[in-house]
C-alpha cells in the first residue's frame, strides 16, 4: 500500500459539530503545522462563476443548472473509478452537460458542448483572495502544491492562464493514477510522490466530498467556505473552516 503513516492519535482530541466557525480552526491545538499544502483547483482557487454564461447559453438560458452540471460530472468520474473505464476530466464535463441537457428537455450537440465547457473551463479566474493568501503561505515556508481531477494539460492551462504557476511547487494529475478523488488512493498516491507522511501534509478544498476523503486518508484538512459550499455532516470534521485561503494562511502563519 502507499499509505505512509497513520494520523498521530491525541487524547481529548474529540470534535463536537461541524459547523462552518469562520476564522476559528476545529482543532489546530492538537495538530502539528503540516509541511506540505495540497490544494483543489476548480471553486477552491479558480472561481467557476464566470462559466455561467456559456453554461447557461448551450441549456437555454438555465444558468441555474450549472452546480447540476459540476456535481454530476463529478458523479460520473467515481462511475469512471468504480467502473475501471478511465476518460479524462474534460471528457466527462462534456459528456455531465449533454446528461443536464437531455433531462431538463434541451436540444444540445456534442460540438455545442464542446464550446460551453472545454474554453471556458481552461479560462477560469481565480478567487479574489488567492494570489494574496497563496503568497503568504509561500512566505512562510510552506511547500504548495495541486491535487486536482483535472488533466495535467488542462490544469497547466487552467494555471497560466490565473497567474498562478509561480505559486506551486508541483502540480499533481490524477490522470496519472487515473483513479478520482475521493478515492483514498488518489491522496495516498500524491502522498508517495511527495515522500511526506500522511499527518505531514494538509488537503486544502472547497468541497466536503474532497476534505472528507483526504481525511479518511489520514491527512490534516481545511475546508475553504466558498458561497454555497457545505461538509457533509456524516464525514469526520476538518481541522479548520475558513472562508478564504487569506484566513488559512492567518491560521499557519
Amino acid at each position: 500500500m502507499m499509505v505512509r503513516g497513520k494520523l498521530k492519535k491525541v487524547a481529548g482530541s474529540v470534535l463536537l459539530g461541524i459547523g462552518l466557525m469562520s476564522g476559528n480552526a476545529m482543532a489546530d491545538d492538537v495538530v502539528d503545522k503540516p509541511k506540505v499544502l495540497i490544494f483543489d483547483v476548480n471553486e477552491t482557487l479558480l472561481d467557476l462563476t464566470s462559466m455561467r454564461s456559456s453554461v447557461g447559453e448551450a441549456l437555454g438560458g438555465r444558468e441555474d443548472l450549472l452546480p447540476l452540471w459540476f456535481s454530476t460530472m463529478l458523479h460520473y468520474s467515481l462511475v469512471s473509478t468504480v467502473t475501471r473505464d478511465y476518460h479524462d476530466f474534460g471528457q466527462i464535463g462534456v459528456a455531465s452537460l449533454l446528461v443536464v441537457a437531455q433531462n431538463n428537455g434541451v436540444e444540445l450537440t456534442d460540438e455545442q458542448a464542446k464550446k460551453a465547457i472545454i474554453t471556458p473551463l481552461l479560462t477560469l479566474p481565480p478567487h479574489p483572495d488567492v494570489k494574496e493568501g497563496l503568497a503568504r503561505l509561500k512566505a512562510e515556508g510552506y511547500k504548495i502544491v495541486s491535487l486536482t481531477n483535472s488533466s495535467n494539460k488542462g490544469v497547466k492551462a487552467q494555471f497560466e492562464n490565473a497567474g498562478l504557476l509561480p505559486y506551486f511547487d508541483a502540480r499533481y494529475s490524477i490522470e496519472d493514477i487515473q483513479i478520482y478523488k475521493p478515492d483514498l488512493r488518489s491522496y495516498e498516491w500524491v502522498l508517495d510522490k511527495l515522500d511526506v507522511e500522511p499527518e505531514e501534509a494538509m488537503m486544502v478544498a472547497a468541497h466536503g466530498w474532497d476534505v472528507a476523503g483526504a481525511k479518511e486518508a489520514g491527512l490534516q484538512t481545511t475546508f475553504i467556505a466558498r458561497p454555497g459550499k457545505a461538509l457533509f455532516p456524516l464525514s469526520k470534521a476538518p481541522d479548520h473552516v475558513v472562508k478564504d485561503v487569506n484566513e488559512l494562511a492567518d491560521i499557519l502563519e
